[in-house]
């Protein structure tokens, strides 16, 4: 959405809905580019949107000749790491769509139009973005309390990404890394490990953060952050130990805290079934 999500994972990958289904897309030359299979499996429902798209090139022999100039292979988060999957333009979509029999193909051109020309209003007014990730939140059964600090994390996690940048960090990779360093320092786990636990594949694991989850991960980042504005590492390896320590000012306070209440803050929990501001009723009962 806005710079402020942009940032928060590194390549920018965003999940857009169209009818209930997900698709994944990410920032590329200042444009939305989808993962092709996702927008497939949206408009026919395949359970192999794969194994549709071979036979689709089959069918259209035009398609399958200008298929080098649609699909380019871009970095995408998913529940494996970051992996280049075909990624295609608005242009691009448009044309595929062309070759899929399907009821759903004009809505999913309006959709299309309309995703476009939030992109331009977001990048106009990067508070619109903000304000349409927290209408989002909304939507989907977060309290207010939560949504603020999840929409403070962002905001952290965005400084970060920008000093990591100013002391030369620049691989997505190296962010993967320095982001699980962080996180095993703060929590014992990496987020791929952090996911499994809460039982995610392709969601956003801080979508599925408790409160106090957020919280020390925001301190973690923020810790980080100080360090390197007050030491500037350079390069990846001098970051990493700084990504650490600063995880690790997090560790130790979580730590404390759960000597104090002999609660674990780290949780299995997540929002996939109930929205948010409902399971915080379950649970104060």
């Amino acid at each position: 959405m806005g710079s402020k999500m942009a940032n928060e994972l590194i390549p920018t990958t965003k999940i857009a809905v169209f009818r209930k289904k997900e698709i994944r897309k990410t920032l590329y030359n200042n444009q939305w580019w989808f993962v092709i299979m996702d927008v497939v499996a949206a408009l026919t429902d395949s359970t192999q949107p794969d194994g549709y798209i071979k036979d689709m090139r089959r069918r259209d022999g035009e398609l399958a000749k200008g298929w080098g100039q649609i699909a380019t292979p871009l970095s995408v988060q998913t529940a494996g790491g970051i992996q280049k999957l075909n990624c295609a333009n608005t242009e691009g979509i448009f044309r595929i769509i062309q070759s899929i029999p399907s009821p759903k193909a004009e809505p999913f051109k309006r959709w299309l139009a309309m995703v476009g020309y939030e992109r331009i209003q977001e990048i106009e007014d990067p508070e619109i973005a903000t304000k349409r990730t927290r209408a989002l939140y909304k939507a989907k059964g977060y309290g207010d309390d939560w949504i603020e600090k999840r929409m403070r994390g962002i905001a952290i996690r965005e400084e970060l990404t920008d000093e990591w940048k100013k002391h030369n960090v620049k691989e997505e990779k190296e962010y993967e890394i320095l982001t699980a360093e962080i996180s095993k320092a703060a929590f014992g786990l990496t987020p791929s490990q952090y996911k499994k636990l809460k039982g995610l594949k392709r969601e956003n694991l801080r979508d599925h953060m408790t409160d106090l989850e957020l919280i020390f991960s925001m301190l973690g980042e923020a810790s980080t952050t100080q360090i390197t504005k007050v030491e500037h590492p350079d390069g990846f390896y001098e970051n990493k130990s700084v990504a650490h320590r600063g995880g690790n000012v997090a560790g130790i306070a979580r730590k404390k805290l759960e000597l104090e209440t002999r609660r674990k803050v780290i949780s299995g929990e997540n929002y996939l079934q109930k929205p948010q501001s409902k399971k915080l009723k379950d649970n104060k009962q």
